[in-house]
């Protein structure tokens, strides 16, 4: 599933609902273009592996084995075999339902090294599609970059997009003009109305959806 950012959080909130009731379980994470622990494949899959694990004695079991593996941590092991252990966790028989939430895929790094942190990243998500695990759920939640939908959208059985949206459009209005005609900042109380007109209208023009 491929989505706009501001559903993550819901989505999030609906599946930790259903945890609680069965055996389903979820990991997520978030990208982020101010957190440089938050860029890359690897800060992706450790992420991941660790939210597993802590939910499974099996998939402890297996994260452990590499643990040992590795000198007990002295070594790190390389992104590949990290994905192979994320896979082996994944493919396990008589799981419950997995669901894993990847939110602001756009602010992955697409610009350095060959491949780039984004290309790495997508490469690994279509890998996951490709296992076609029945209990395997993933959604992703991005701009909708050109890299990432030509990579995704063939896989996306679900698509949702928001930047169209007459309701997602309003609302960008209707917080940037709380913002703008706010009190608790003293310098715009001192701009003119259509000062404040124009940087609300010129603001949810270049949202483009966010």
């Amino acid at each position: 599933m491929l989505l706009t950012p501001s559903l993550s959080s819901t989505v999030i909130q609906d599946i930790e609902a259903v945890c609680e009731v069965g055996s389903t379980s979820m990991s997520y994470f978030y990208f982020d273009f101010r957190d440089a622990n938050k860029q890359n494949l690897d800060d992706l899959v450790r992420s991941l592996l660790t939210q597993l694990s802590a939910r499974s004695d099996p998939l402890c079991d297996i994260l452990s084995h590499l643990y040992e593996s590795h000198d007990r941590g002295t070594k790190q092991p390389g992104d590949d075999l990290l994905t192979r252990c994320l896979k082996q966790m994944l493919s396990i028989p008589d799981q419950g339902q997995i669901y894993i939430i990847v939110d602001a895929l756009d602010e992955c790094p697409d610009s350095l090294g060959i491949p780039s942190p984004r290309e790495r990243v997508l490469q690994l998500l279509k890998e996951l599609v490709e296992l076609r695990l029945p209990n395997l759920h993933v959604c992703v939640t991005s701009r909708p970059e050109v890299d990432i939908r030509d990579v995704l959208g063939p896989l996306t059985s679900c698509p949702v997009s928001l930047h169209d949206q007459s309701g997602q459009k309003q609302d960008i209005v209707d917080y940037v003009r709380s913002v703008v005609y706010s009190d608790s900042e003293p310098i715009m109380k001192r701009w003119r109305t259509e000062d404040k007109d124009l940087v609300i209208k010129t603001l949810s023009e270049r949202a483009d959806g966010m």
